[in-house]
């Protein structure tokens, strides 16, 4: 298997030919999928099939699936899942029926996409929103202690693994006290270190042992006031790879999110030579989808390591009456989370 350092997007439903001829010879990694991607299940077997025939691997394909805001599977095809806060209230109430809940729905949304050839969920969020913060995070974080967090992340991440789909962690090293969504401008936090190291990055720290993590588009101005996260030496380095200690692949969040300046290609190199292993690159735009390709290397040293090793943590998923698992899962967030999330 060769592979370049990128992650990619497409942009319908089916695979255009001028799409095949680029993933033939572009060769990404991975390829993330979104709504404009998604009909049926039959449709999105075929897509991610017809994906890895392209590339010709088991690559990865990612989505981000969370609950709430943002899940790219949903009704009528697909059952809704709450917001990660609803893990957080349950947790608040009974610590072990909050971090039961959190793991039966990762199972559960790793039995979903399994099921249509996705192997990889965006999850979960150790983000930990402030007030004052904008509410891009809101709802989607399990709550706003760091220990907490980290826990019910910890529990949704075994689910997703013991379904047989690998978790990303996001967004190292924090979202949650960004004042602005970074899909439309750069955030810059301008709280001082030790608070930082105390809140924000203390959430990821007991999580440095998963397989995948995603970076931020946020300026730290009390660490590199210059660069955000993405496209910091100074962040992946001394925070990142140092304070919280992540040992897993790591790539950059969406290089086309506007938080970012310069070129498509700018931004994919500035990623790579901060210490982002791979770029992420998801409007399924080919022209941009190109650029990415252009300075992405073949996947080598510790980045190709860490891939293999991300890989290699993909196993079947256990044994598991989805059915009656769904019952319970409903039962313990208080109803049918397709009710909760239409009313």
């Amino acid at each position: 298997m060769t592979a370049r350092a990128f992650i990619t997007g497409l942009a319908g439903l089916t695979i255009s030919a001028n799409e095949r001829a680029f993933l033939r010879e572009a060769a990404p990694w991975g390829l993330i999928v979104f709504k404009r991607n998604i009909s049926t299940p039959e449709q999105l077997i075929d897509l991610t099939s017809a994906f890895r025939d392209v590339v010709g691997w088991e690559a990865p394909v990612l989505v981000d699936q969370e609950g709430g805001r943002v899940q790219r599977l949903g009704p009528p095809h697909w059952p809704a899942y709450p917001p990660g806060a609803r893990y957080g209230e349950l947790y608040d109430r009974d610590p072990a029926s909050g971090l039961a809940a959190a793991k039966l729905a990762g199972h559960l949304i790793a039995a979903d996409l399994r099921a249509v050839g996705i192997d990889v969920d965006c999850l979960p969020i150790a983000d930990v929103p402030v007030s004052g913060g904008d509410p891009v995070i809101g709802d989607r974080a399990y709550g706003t202690e760091p220990g907490k967090v980290a826990s019910i992340a910890a529990a949704v991440a075994q689910g997703l693994m013991a379904g047989g789909v690998l978790p990303v962690l996001k967004h190292l090293p924090g979202h949650g006290r960004a004042t602005a969504d970074s899909h439309h401008k750069l955030p810059v936090v301008d709280t001082d270190r030790g608070t930082l190291e105390a809140t924000d990055f203390a959430a990821f720290r007991p999580l440095a042992g998963l397989p995948l993590g995603m970076t931020a588009h946020v300026v730290f101005s009390a660490i590199d006031p210059i660069d955000p996260a993405t496209t910091s030496v100074t962040m992946v380095q001394q925070v990142i790879r140092g304070f919280i200690g992540f040992r897993g692949l790591l790539m950059s969040d969406d290089v086309s999110m506007n938080a970012l300046s310069g070129s498509i290609a700018e931004r994919s190199s500035a990623s790579l030579a901060a210490g982002c292993d791979i770029v992420l690159h998801c409007n399924g735009k080919l022209d941009e989808m190109m650029q990415v390709a252009s300075v992405a290397p073949l996947l080598s040293g510790d980045a190709a390591r860490r891939a293999d090793a991300a890989l290699m943590a993909r196993s079947a998923p256990e044994e598991f009456d989805i059915a009656a698992a769904r019952k319970i899962f409903n039962e313990m967030i208080g109803g049918n989370a397709q009710e909760r999330m239409t009313s």
